[in-house]
């Protein structure tokens, strides 16, 4: 302890002030607590300052454009319509500000006080907080470790101004004309085809067999193809060897099929996966326990191994997903208060905001096969809802997934427009325990898109109205 360095109490310290972070801090303080929460960055971490809402930002403007260049089939022709990139990225961070300083009201408002500067763990009950300038010591009964991921750095692809993570690709000052894209998961095809949308030629070098291997390949098929029309190239089973940094543009090397080829263009973007945020916080100093991949193990109510610390987030083992971290944040609250809340994930949707959407939550077909339940599979086209046609945007399909010997909801698919919204239904619907006859006597307004899942719910019951049995 520095000279002057009295240690400041407090009930429970969030180390990590994202999406996971500042919702169990508010938790937390609304069940009593008195809290601190630690930020080394930005209030609203990766997700609302460099991650979530910046990249759907810019793909609801790309989309705009996109829209406008292509609605001939509606009587809409518009000529000469320009993309000024500096406004779009003006918006893009007047929406970041708002929410950013909109988490800081709420924090202040339930009295959470906010700390800036990196915690390092001095025992189970102690940290010190640093800063350029300074040092304090936190004593605490609790802590909630939430500090989230950042951008995996392929040695042969060192970041830099031409080679970038999802950060430098939401920040840069022009749309590029070329774009290369390593890794075809959802933040590569996410950000892809953002800029194929503004008119980039973009080229995908996927690792594995398909694009988006976390979800069906029925569903990631679509997007592929949409990308295609789009002009962008995507190579499966692609190996990125290296890249060549020129003072306007990359060379980036690649095998396909044992045949080595090169491609240019004026940026390539890495997105091979995102790394734990678990070093450097002297975990060791309190014997937290690890994974082989760096995540902190955790229990049923995100305990450690060590009883008055949490984990919460990208930092413990389940999908890298904002509202997973949210919703540990509240368990790991509720835990520290006393009362019984533990996590289930099997309500937890994940969403791609590609074109069209997809989204899923609960079983897919296959893991019910897997483990050996017997399901009923019901699928329903958008082409054959009104809302869709209105909309111009009748890709994708609706499949639910019902126990067979009694209707229960147990995991539903999506893709087309909307879905990351409509998927909420589904996920209500697996938590409540509701059958597909429960859904398919909800009287859903007409003419919407949500109708769509209560004729899938028909299709499961094989009373199906709008489609041919």
């Amino acid at each position: 302890m520095v000279v002057g360095d009295f240690p400041i109490e407090t009930d429970t310290i969030v180390i990590g002030a994202g999406p996971g972070g500042y919702v169990a801090a508010i938790r937390a303080a609304q069940l009593g607590q008195k809290v601190t929460i630690v930020e080394k960055e930005h209030v609203g971490g990766v997700c609302l300052n460099v991650g979530c809402i910046p990249s759907k930002a810019l793909i609801s403007a790309s989309h705009r454009y996109h829209d406008v260049l292509h609605s001939d089939s509606l009587g809409i022709k518009a000529e000469n319509v320009t993309v000024d990139f500096s406004k779009v990225q003006s918006w893009k961070g007047s929406v970041v500000k708002k929410l950013t300083g909109g988490v800081s009201t709420l924090l202040k408002a339930n009295k959470v006080e906010i700390v800036k500067g990196e915690a390092y763990f001095v025992d189970a009950h102690t940290v010190r907080v640093m800063d350029e300038k300074s040092a304090q010591t936190y004593t605490f009964k609790n802590a909630i470790i939430a500090t989230g991921s950042r951008p995996i750095e392929i040695p042969a692809f060192k970041f830099s101004k031409r080679v970038l993570n999802s950060t430098g690709a939401l920040a840069l000052e022009e749309v590029p004309e070329k774009l290369v894209v390593i890794g075809g998961g959802y933040i590569g095809t996410e950000l892809g085809n953002a800029f194929a949308n503004f008119g980039t030629k973009v080229t995908i070098l996927e690792g594995g067999d398909e694009i988006l291997p976390n979800f069906e390949k029925q569903m990631s098929s679509i997007v592929k193809r949409n990308l295609k029309k789009k002009g962008a190239e995507i190579f499966t089973n692609a190996l990125a060897k290296g890249v060549e940094e020129k003072e306007d543009g990359v060379v980036v090397t690649y095998e396909v099929k044992g045949e080595e080829k090169t491609i240019e263009a004026d940026y390539v973007l890495v997105t091979v996966g995102r790394r734990p945020n678990t070093d450097e916080l002297g975990l060791e100093q309190v014997g937290i326990e690890l994974t082989e991949k760096g995540l902190i193990k955790i229990d049923k109510q995100c305990r450690t191994n060590v009883p008055n610390i949490y984990a919460i987030g990208d930092i413990v083992p389940g999908p890298q997903l904002a509202h997973k971290a949210s919703y540990e944040g509240k368990i790991a609250a509720a835990a520290i208060a006393g009362q019984p809340d533990e996590i289930d994930y099997l309500a937890i949707p994940a969403v791609v905001f590609s074109d069209p959407e997809l989204a899923t939550v609960g079983y897919t077909e296959q893991q019910a096969k897997d483990e050996g339940i017997e399901i009923v599979a019901a699928k329903f086209p958008f082409a054959a809802n009104g809302r869709a046609l209105s909309l111009d945007s009748t890709d994708g399909f609706l499949k639910l997934i019902t126990r067979k010997e009694d209707g229960l909801v147990i995991g539903a698919q999506i893709a087309g427009p909307g879905a990351s919204d409509m998927i909420a239904e589904l996920g209500l619907a697996i938590e409540s325990g509701v059958t597909a006859e429960d859904i398919a006597m909800t009287i859903h307004a007409h003419p919407t898109l949500g109708e769509i899942t209560m004729e899938v719910a028909e299709v499961a019951l094989g009373t199906p109205i709008h489609i041919v049995r």
